[in-house]
């Protein structure tokens, strides 16, 4: 299978969901974010070579119901209410679109969306620089870290989808996820 098991394509999205259930709450979440009828298959966390980032709306065209859909996934719930909790997907995408990137899962309690989603987006960037030689002091703050990456003319592109959410205050389950999905046609 080789090759033609390596996506061209990949999008990301998100969603949250709040129910009594556990597990309603979960797939109400990949309702929100449209993967519901598919059959996700969770990967590790590369980004593939010469793939291309889609937007959602491009890349649920792609899906069908019942399809076997490989992705990554972060997902994180609570049943506390005004918790507040979030999940992140963090993405590295180098400057040799020929050579692969990386892709972080981030799921935390009581961090804002923003710092979820810069605490993702750092872990992916900071995998990647080790595998592209490019030095990175882990005590820098992450905006020095993200000039230190343009610099060195490797890195060309790092972004995040976080999906934020309270705890339900009646302490129904909630549930949020973030994934990038992973398109292979």
């Amino acid at each position: 299978m080789g090759k033609s098991m390596v996506p061209k394509r990949i999008f990301f999205t998100k969603g949250v969901g709040k129910h009594k259930e556990r597990l309603t709450s979960f797939e109400l979440a990949l309702r929100d974010a449209g993967i519901a009828a598919q059959n996700l298959v969770r990967v590790s966390s590369i980004f593939p070579p010469n793939c291309k980032l889609i937007t959602r709306a491009q890349g649920l065209k792609y899906l069908y119901p019942g399809e076997v859909v490989f992705a990554v996934v972060a997902e994180n719930s609570t049943h506390e209410p005004h918790r507040l909790l979030a999940s992140s997907i963090g993405v590295a995408i180098p400057a040799d679109r020929n050579t692969y990137g990386y892709l972080s899962e981030h799921h935390s309690f009581g961090e804002t969306e923003d710092a979820a989603g810069d605490y993702a987006e750092e872990l992916a960037a900071e995998m990647l620089a080790t595998t592209l030689d490019v030095e990175f002091d882990p005590d820098r703050s992450w905006d020095e870290k993200k000039e230190i990456y343009r610099i060195s003319n490797k890195i060309v592109r790092t972004a995040n989808v976080t999906q934020s959410a309270v705890g339900d205050k009646r302490g129904l389950w909630t549930t949020v996820i973030a994934s990038a999905v992973l398109i292979f046609d």
